[in-house]
């Protein structure tokens, strides 16, 4: 019963964020430090959950062949190739790594 509970709740606060987001006046969004804000938001959020999910295990710091594919697809990035090419570099990366390693 406790699932339903937390599915329920879950799906309430989902649209109370929603409603919330329409009973914006429409002159609030249209500030520019508000739009800068909503580029940027974006790119931090998923800057820090591949950190979490690369940097981190429970609550310890590893550093295993994740680092060297995200290093490998930072490589990719700055030499500023396709996307397809950076998810195949960190991912034949990690792969070796891995082998390698055991």
């Amino acid at each position: 019963m406790n699932v339903w509970i937390a599915i329920a709740a879950t799906a309430l606060g989902c649209y109370a964020v929603k409603l919330i987001g329409l009973l914006v006046p429409a002159g609030a969004l249209e500030r520019p430090l508000v739009r800068r804000l909503a580029a940027l938001l974006p790119v931090a959020l998923l800057a820090a959950l591949t950190a979490q999910q690369t940097f981190a295990d429970g609550r310890e710091l590893v550093l295993d062949a994740r680092v060297a594919g995200l290093a490998a697809a930072a490589v990719m990035l700055i030499l500023r190739a396709p996307f397809l090419l950076v998810v195949a570099a960190a991912v034949l990366v990690t792969a070796g790594v891995r082998a390698i390693g055991g």
